[in-house]
């Protein structure tokens, strides 16, 4: 895995051996020996080889100790579903966003989160409770909100206070709390380079 990839951070600290690799140099045992499509994260158990990240938490919720984080409600498993396909569309439009005009770009993203947290009112959480499907989203939301509140100064949760709460909510999470980036600005400067290249010496200078 890579620490500071959103993929990767959907995972299990204590049950997994986690083994670092660089995203900018990938060993080349990785491609020919764990995942041929050389993406992280994978999961390698019992012989079997897990990749793309929302089929590894599916996979670790099915085939490890623990309560599951899928409720068995009909409604809430259907609406999971809706959310885990849309998950890649929001991830590819607010992270294409950072070239442009997030809040015009990014902005109905954030807006769909804040509704979709209005469909259950048994909890702060998509699904009411804590589900794999905040799991799914909160790598993604979490390094989104550091990079557009410090580079491009906009707040993520202006006027959405369910996704404001919900923010809050992880965070207490302990689980997810062990997850979280630990280099903030490291984040920050890795993404001006990656998303912002045109625009990376101005951010320098200023």
């Amino acid at each position: 895995m890579a620490y500071t990839c959103p993929f990767a951070q959907r995972g299990l600290q204590d049950e997994i051996k986690l083994v670092a690799i660089s995203l900018e140099d990938k060993p080349v045992w990785y491609k020919e020996k764990v995942h041929p499509a050389n993406k992280v994260p994978a999961l390698e158990h019992n012989g079997k080889i897990v990749g793309e990240s929302l089929d590894l938490i599916k996979y670790v919720d099915s085939n490890f100790e623990g309560p599951s984080l899928l409720p068995d409600d009909p409604e809430k498993r259907k609406f999971a579903e809706e959310l885990f396909s849309y998950s890649d569309t929001f991830n590819i439009t607010v992270y294409g966003s950072f070239k442009g005009d997030p809040a015009k770009e990014a902005g109905p993203c954030f807006d769909y989160l804040e509704k979709a947290l209005h469909k259950f009112d048994d909890g702060p959480f998509l699904l009411g409770q804590l589900s794999l499907v905040d799991i799914a989203y909160i790598p993604f939301v979490e390094r989104a909100q550091i990079f557009l509140s410090e580079v491009i100064k906009y707040d993520i949760t202006a006027g959405r206070p369910k996704l404001a709460a919900w923010i809050e909510e992880l965070n207490q999470v302990d689980a997810y709390k062990q997850t979280k980036l630990k280099d903030p600005k490291g984040l920050v400067e890795l993404y001006k380079i990656r998303y912002m290249v045109p625009y990376a010496e101005h951010f320098v200078l200023i």
